[in-house]
């Protein structure tokens, strides 16, 4: 049997340190400030996270590049003609077209190394969501799930990767066409702080709305509350818009309320956070469902 790799993409938020770790690879996304192009990697080699933060608060705007089919068959080829198969996980397809990328560089490559297989999957996930879709993957690996096992795995988990999220500032929503405009200046107005998730088809769906930051922090707490699968024993993710006390807030939280002890926390990177804004706390579970 052939060994594999699992591959992402960088809107997986995963840190840097603990993807290297795992042994995942990680194709980048990119995003242009001004008239440069930075690649989203997880160590913010080309743009740090704090650095973007800093510009988009300063009022600069970006725009957001998926993965192309070129950029999945640069990493694939090497690894399909080395002796390797490959099981990618990719960025929500309801967000981005990575994951129709990475199918259209499987299929090529299926043509040219005929002996290798790429088994390609749409997690239905965004930042952190993806990345512990990912990192359950990886764990399955290394107790010594097969391609075809893993991928059936990873097919039968993303529906109970629960995502809960909320945003400080409602503007970057109206940019992105999540929500009007008038209801971003009476919302600003009135201190309101909406409450969202990713559904079963990896849309970004808003879910109710809070009067003031700490409220909506700790309804993120309530929905993890609700659905969450035997938290106590879950390794539990959460990302942040360059605002850490707040994710550790939420984290101090979730340990007092449901006795979680293994917490992951980083930043979501820049191609996500362009749509979000700084502000933003994601936490990321395994659920009954979402």
């Amino acid at each position: 049997m052939r060994d594999y790799v699992i591959i992402t993409d960088s809107c997986c938020d995963l840190p840097a340190d603990l993807a290297r770790e795992l042994e995942i690879e990680v194709v980048p996304l990119s995003l242009q400030m001004g008239s440069k192009t930075y690649r989203n990697w997880l160590d913010g080699r080309e743009i740090s996270f704090p650095d973007f933060y800093r510009r988009i608060r300063a009022g600069e705007t970006a725009t957001t590049s998926a993965v192309s089919v070129g950029d999945f068959e640069e990493i694939m080829r090497p690894i399909l003609t080395g002796g390797r198969d490959i099981l990618c996980l990719c960025f929500s397809s309801a967000l981005s077209t990575t994951y129709q990328s990475a199918c259209i560089a499987a299929q090529t490559l299926s043509e040219e190394v005929p002996e290798g297989t790429v088994r390609v999957v749409d997690t239905l996930s965004a930042s952190l969501g993806q990345g512990l879709l990912v990192y359950l993957c990886a764990q399955e690996k290394r107790r010594g799930a097969s391609l075809e096992a893993l991928t059936a795995y990873a097919e039968a988990t993303r529906g109970k990767v629960c995502h809960w999220f909320t945003v400080d500032d409602l503007n970057h929503l109206k940019r992105g066409g999540r929500i009007s405009a008038t209801a971003a200046l009476f919302g600003t107005m009135l201190s309101i702080k909406p409450v969202l998730h990713v559904d079963d088809a990896g849309r970004l769906i808003p879910m109710s709305k809070t009067r003031g930051r700490k409220a909506s922090l700790l309804a993120l707490v309530d929905h993890m509350a609700q659905t969450a699968v035997d938290p106590a024993q879950q390794t539990v993710f959460i990302s942040h818009g360059d605002c850490l006390a707040d994710a550790e807030f939420v984290a101090d939280a979730i340990r007092t309320r449901l006795g979680v002890t293994d917490i992951r926390i980083n930043y979501v990177g820049p191609v996500i956070g362009n749509h979000s804004g700084p502000g933003t706390v994601a936490l990321f579970f395994l659920g009954s469902g979402r």
